[in-house]
């Protein structure tokens, strides 16, 4: 008995002695964690790591499904989740063993990270102006062209549409005012690649732009950034399995405005009493009035709606389909997308094809690569005309001005009627075009070494090569048995440039303490060409031969040129921080350019800035979270202008091969200087100040921006006269000098209170421009005289003679000519416009003319609103401009000029002794009243508006509903753009229309539906 209980007391020691050997060994071992890592859509993440954090050799990747297992994983474990294009995460095991992860990507945090200058920077670094879009406000409308998808949504970035025609219809940039006389248009990168245009790139395709504003930002890019960067990256592979995306929209198109015009009888009418009141006898009887307003006779004497029977609705539609995936070590992205448009006007449309691919390669720990190819084919059509040069601005000028009497087309459709300048509807109906065929191809590749820690050494090489195709083919047209027009004729022309960039670059970054410094050292090389040829011929046997070779020699003319355009680079850039709070940057650029002659070639581009984030400051901390962000910036840069030149050799004498001269009595073959070059012209230089405020309020619900900026632009290159006695062009010479001070600010507010999201922004921009200098000249008068650039006023001012109503009686008017005489020709009657004497002088001349309000306008501001509820989202954004006016010539509001001429219905608002109070002058015979066709005050008009740019509303279906089907989102939409408008504009004018004579393609209304999906 007792041995048995030391036998067992024995064995119960050993296991307790065992059990405490094993406890250790047993709690090492830990936990078995099974779990999932996914992305935010819930797809499950292939080849994510998942490591313990304190031993980083304990770890897994996912599998197919996005699943791991970790073994022998202490309770208080915590676990490091990453994968490349995804925001790493850190989670506390907490004794789990079924975990679930869901990883962001880094594309949602690119409102923290900005693209700049060879580089990205966190946007909370950021020490000068630069503006990163919100991408959903571009990509979430289906629009045409991007440039005028940038409209309202940059402050400081103006955009000016200029018209609606297919593949025509891009809007004219600026950035922070008009700095030169000459090109002002901003430099355009993608993906590093210099672009004259965005507007053939598809917004599908776009991953990142960024809007440098200032010299701080844009001084890295030299002798091309004088008037702002605008820096477009495209998407790029993410790893992962491949994701399909489809996103497309199929819209109806029609103008936003058309002019309200007078009808046949209506016109008529008026016309025969404003031929009685000259003295004339009335041009229509009782009967024809009678037949024009009954319609009893549709083709003797037809009611022509000219813009019904010419402009129509027009569809629209655009597709892209693109592949997105890869592993840790090969990414890919590739799309393709079409763009299909027609005009409003018949034969107008556009056809274009893009296709994209990126591609990265992580080749080992050090090195890294990436390629990219694209290619475009844009091919467009423009309604030609057989009157005068100009494609559809001619035939909508012809739409604007011939009566409606005027027959537009018989009911058999083979004649029409015709006046001195032909018919249009004739012109659209024989098929004519200006056609338009562009090829462009880019290619893109860099590698990357990354030597040691922080230490990056990059090469990057581009190549782009654009061939384009004009072709405009007139053919001979027989309106009816009296009239014809001119003989036939073709325009044909090609032009091909290529582009090729070099790029070395050395980056280093290196943190010591709380001091961050980061360096980058970069080497350019570019090379441009660019060669046009041109071929015309006339009388061709037949419509159907448009060879160039088919019509007579005897007519051809034919023009070319060739020429070139190199540079080299050197720059570099210096960042500095403290802890976060203290923030400097230096920017240099040396630019070297074949355009100017030995000695002169070099530029040097520097910039400083400096920030201070008062928020991170002990004393501020109090504040937080009502005031969770505020930081001070201030820059100071130097940038250059190259482009202000149309010509690649500036600094060569340039001679007549053609020339002749008397020598032993007769004329001989010789050559001429027909050109004075100065070899001592250089870069225009932009001298750029600004400070600035970026704030955040309620945790950074609240958040927004103000800039003051003042920038001086010098050595403006300006053509200068040669004394009258030397047979020479005008020369080119440094002189000009002009400024733009100005603010911008931006605000921006979200929120969420259950299933409701609420976003609201805005933002504004005042500019004013001033001219300082012209060189030797007071003035430069442009477009007939309507614009007057003068040294103390702004760019492109209109400069008019000041109108003060109309004479009310015949004594008024006889008033005037005992005063002044009949200055523009005509004698004034009652009903006409009275001009001041702005000088006092006792004439009315060109020296009584005032600047009037610039052609830019001085405020530009915008605002958007977003609303979801569960799966519902709602947009809207407005934009507009304030102090801004249009002169429009009284051909607008439509003369009486009989055959050619066409009312506007503004005119039954005009002067009579029984309505002294119409706003329009007395209705009058074209030509009988030069006195009311003088540019002044009278005809121009208040442009400020209010548009509703665009109204979008959204379903996104529930993941329920797609599962099953493999679909990981879809959405559906309905999208708007110029809906409506709120201005005072008279005539049915759209505020944004450009055209002094109303004859540029009208700006489109559209209505789409859309579909973006992803699998």
């Amino acid at each position: 008995m007792k041995q048995t209980f030391i036998l067992r007391s024995l064995w119960v020691g050993w296991l307790l002695i065992l059990a405490i050997y094993l406890a250790p060994q047993l709690m090492a071992q830990g936990l078995t964690i099974r779990g999932t890592v996914v992305d935010t859509k819930d797809e499950p993440i292939v080849g994510a790591s998942v490591v313990v954090k304190k031993n980083p050799k304990q770890g897994a990747m996912t599998d197919a499904k996005g699943a791991f297992t970790l073994s022998g994983v202490q309770r208080d474990a915590i676990l490091r989740v990453s994968y490349l294009g995804y925001e790493a995460r850190e989670v506390a095991v907490a004794g789990q063993t079924q975990i679930k992860i869901t990883l962001k990507e880094e594309a949602q945090q690119l409102s923290d990270v900005v693209v700049v200058g060879y580089g990205t920077q966190k946007k909370v670094n950021l020490s000068g102006s630069v503006t990163a879009l919100d991408l959903k406000q571009v990509q979430a409308r289906p629009i045409q062209n991007l440039s005028n998808g940038l409209q309202g949504l940059v402050p400081g970035l103006t955009v000016t549409a200029t018209n609606g025609a297919p593949g025509l219809d891009g809007g004219k940039l600026r950035i922070r005012g008009t700095g030169t006389l000459n090109n002002a248009n901003p430099y355009i990168l993608i993906d590093g690649l210099e672009s004259g245009t965005l507007n053939m790139l598809d917004p599908s395709d776009i991953e990142s732009i960024s809007v440098l504003k200032d010299a701080a930002s844009a001084a890295i890019y030299g002798s091309k950034a004088a008037n702002g960067v605008i820096l477009i990256t495209t998407k790029r592979g993410k790893s992962g399995k491949a994701r399909v995306s489809y996103s497309g929209s199929v819209g109806m198109q029609s103008a936003t405005r058309l002019m309200d015009r007078m009808g046949s009888f209506e016109y008529a009418t008026l016309y025969n009493k404003a031929m009685v009141a000259a003295g004339k006898v009335a041009r229509f009887s009782d009967e024809d009035l009678k037949k024009f307003q009954d319609g009893s006779d549709p083709e003797g004497h037809p009611d022509t709606r000219w813009y019904d029977l010419a402009f129509r609705t027009a569809l629209m539609q655009h597709h892209n389909v693109s592949v997105n995936g890869g592993s840790e070590q090969v990414r890919y992205m590739a799309s393709l997308g079409y763009l299909g448009q027609s005009g409003i006007l018949p034969n107008a449309k556009r056809n274009q094809f893009n296709a994209r691919t990126n591609l990265d390669l992580t080749l080992s720990r050090l090195i890294s690569a990436r390629l990219g190819l694209s290619y475009i084919k844009n091919k467009y059509a423009d309604p030609n005309n057989s009157y005068v040069s100009g494609g559809s601005d001619q035939i909508i000028r012809q739409l604007n001005i011939v009566a409606p009497w005027i027959l537009g087309r018989s009911k058999d459709g083979k004649s029409w009627g015709t006046t001195g300048d032909g018919n249009p509807l004739a012109w659209l109906d024989s098929g004519q075009t200006i056609d338009r065929d562009n090829h462009n191809i880019s290619a893109t590749g860099g590698i990357d070494f990354h030597l040691f820690d922080g230490f990056t050494l990059t090469a990057n090489v581009a190549y782009v090569a654009s061939l384009q195709h004009y072709k405009a083919f007139v053919p001979f047209i027989k309106y009816n048995d009296h009239k014809v027009s001119a003989p036939n004729n073709l325009d044909e022309r090609y032009y091909l440039w290529t582009r090729a960039n070099f790029d070395a670059l050395a980056n280093y970054s290196k943190s010591l303490g709380k001091n961050n410094f980061k360096a980058l050292l970069g080497w350019h090389a570019e090379d441009f060409f660019t060669q046009y040829m041109q071929g015309k011929r006339k009388d061709y046997p037949s419509n159907d031969l448009t060879d160039l070779s088919a019509g007579s020699s005897s007519t051809q003319e034919n023009n070319g040129t060739t020429a070139q355009l190199r540079m080299l680079s050197w720059f570099g850039r210096l960042n500095y921080d403290f802890d976060g709070k203290y923030l400097l940057e230096a920017n240099f650029r040396a630019d070297a350019s074949s355009r100017f002659a030995q000695g002169y070639r070099w530029g040097y581009f520097p910039s400083f800035s400096g920030a201070w984030r008062l928020s991170k400051e002990e004393f501020m901390k109090p504040l937080y979270p009502v005031l969770s962000d505020l930081k001070v910036r201030a820059s100071w840069g130097l940038l250059g202008n190259q482009e202000a030149l149309n010509d690649y050799y500036p600094a060569l004498n340039t001679y007549n091969i053609g020339a002749t001269y008397p020598f032993g009595g007769a004329l001989t073959s010789g050559y001429a200087q027909t050109d004075l070059k100065l070899n001592n012209i250089s870069w225009e230089k932009s001298r750029n100040v600004g400070v600035g405020l970026d704030f955040g309020f309620f945790a950074g619900q609240l958040t927004g921006s103000v800039d003051f900026y003042a920038r001086k632009t010098t050595d403006i290159l300006m053509k200068v006269d040669v004394p009258s006695e030397f047979p020479l062009k005008p020369y080119h010479a440094n002189v000009g000098a002009m400024e733009n001070k100005g603010v911008e600010i931006a605000l921006n507010y979200k929120t969420h209170f259950g299933d409701w999201t609420l976003g609201v922004g805005g933002n504004f921009t005042y500019n004013k421009n001033k001219i300082l200098s012209l060189g030797a000249n007071e003035y430069m008068d442009s477009d007939y005289g309507r614009i007057r650039n003068a040294v103390g006023h702004s760019f492109e001012t209109y400069y008019l003679y000041k109108a003060d109503g109309l004479f009310q009686s015949k004594e008024e008017a006889d008033a005037f000519v005992a005063k002044y005489g009949t200055p523009f020709g005509s004698r004034p009657q009652a009903g006409d416009i009275r001009y001041v004497d702005v000088n006092g002088d006792g004439k009315i001349n060109g020296k009584d003319r005032i600047f009037s309000n610039p052609v830019d306008p001085a405020y530009t501001f915008a605002m958007n609103f977003n609303l979801g509820w569960r799966a519902f989202d709602l947009s809207a954004m407005f934009s507009g401009v304030a102090a801004a006016s249009r002169l429009y010539s009284s051909e607008v509001f439509g003369a009486f000029g009989g055959d050619t001429g066409h009312p506007s219905t503004e005119w039954r608002d005009a002067w009579s002794a029984d309505k002294p109070s119409g706003k329009m002058p007395r209705i009058y015979l074209a030509g009988q009243a030069n006195h009311n066709e003088a540019i002044s005050t009278f005809w121009l008009q208040d442009t400020h508006y209010v548009r509703l740019k665009n109204l979008q509303l959204g379903y996104t279906l529930p993941k329920s509903l797609l599962k099953n089907l493999g679909v990981s989102s879809l959405r559906v939409y309905y999208s708007g753009e110029n809906l409506f408008t709120l201005d005072n504009m008279r005539g049915n004018i759209d505020p944004e229309a450009t055209s002094h004579r109303l004859s540029s393609y009208p700006l489109l209304r559209t209505h789409s539906f859309g579909l973006n999906v992803s699998f």
